[in-house]
């Protein structure tokens, strides 16, 4: 008798996901460490580290079929620690120790990453929701929040002292980024995002930007990179909302989807079009037309 079962991985290579997973863990513990020595740089540098991680440490467990509910499990709780706890004391440490009333915020800020990550626990467990739900997040990502409310002190450290690293600035910037990260806004998986062919060449250049800048200036292209997550948010919003109104579309594809977008647009641009035409031509008829210029 023939055992049809696929054969499982080795084991050193199914726990690779978990390793990382743990390796982000000591990132975002470390990150605090680094801030009690007065060294912020490495903090910070820390948390992006746990953020890369904490995005390749999911994808590799499927890629390697080592999914498991302990993975799980400690993949939710590292991310409490390193986009919760870790970026609420660095940033308190770095920039706010002298005000003991800022620790309300960053309490308020850790507090929200947990609810997050409950809720996302929750929605996890809906086997009832349409599939385009997983092409979106509900509210920001815990790794997105970390980077987002660290942006003062990235600020700090590439410009110095200025409005962007007084106390209450920065306490309303953790209020604001705690609200995005409890609210009900849709923001874009990354798994949903795909390039069109024709962009290829465009996302390359970006690219090479991007590691000119990581080179030279990386506290500006963490700033550039939050400005431009935060612009995506409306759209992501418009998108959610055109899917969510068609039900026919849920379960087709990202790029069926956009397609079908695309030529709606041009049918209400013809339908424009068609309905201004009459009004034109009777204006022709009736002599209103501008005359033209006299030669």
């Amino acid at each position: 008798m023939t055992n049809s079962a696929a054969p499982r991985r080795p084991v050193h290579i199914r726990i690779l996901p978990s390793v990382m997973t743990v390796l982000a863990i000591c990132g975002g513990l470390s990150s605090i460490k680094f801030a009690f020595d007065g060294k912020p740089y490495i903090s910070l540098t820390l948390i992006a580290a746990a953020a890369i991680l904490d995005g390749l440490d999911g994808r590799i467990a499927r890629l390697l079929d080592a999914t498991s509910r302990m993975g799980a499990e400690i993949d939710s709780l590292a991310d409490a620690v390193n986009f919760g706890v870790a970026p609420a004391v660095v940033l308190y440490i770095s920039l706010l120790s002298d005000t003991p009333t800022a620790w309300v915020f960053s309490l308020l800020y850790a507090v929200c990453i947990v609810l997050r990550l409950a809720r996302f626990n929750t929605l996890l467990d809906d086997d009832s929701a349409p599939a385009f739900t997983k092409e979106y997040f509900v509210g920001v990502p815990s790794p997105a929040g970390a980077l987002m409310v660290l942006a003062p002190l990235a600020a700090y450290l590439q410009f110095g002292d200025g409005w962007w690293s007084s106390v209450w600035a920065i306490c309303g910037w953790m209020v604001f980024v705690s609200v995005l990260i409890v609210s009900q806004i849709p923001t874009a998986a990354m798994k949903s995002v795909s390039v069109p062919p024709r962009m290829v060449v465009l996302l390359l250049a970006l690219v090479t930007v991007a590691a000119a800048l990581l080179l030279q200036y990386p506290y500006v292209l963490l700033l550039v990179l939050i400005v431009v997550y935060l612009a995506h948010i409306p759209f992501a919003w418009r998108s959610q909302r055109w899917v969510a109104a068609r039900p026919e579309s849920w379960d087709a594809k990202p790029k069926e989807r956009r397609d079908l977008r695309r030529d709606q647009r041009r049918d209400q641009r013809r339908a424009f079009r068609q309905a201004a035409l009459p009004k034109r031509r009777t204006a022709e008829r009736l002599g209103l037309r501008r005359p033209g210029r006299p030669r």
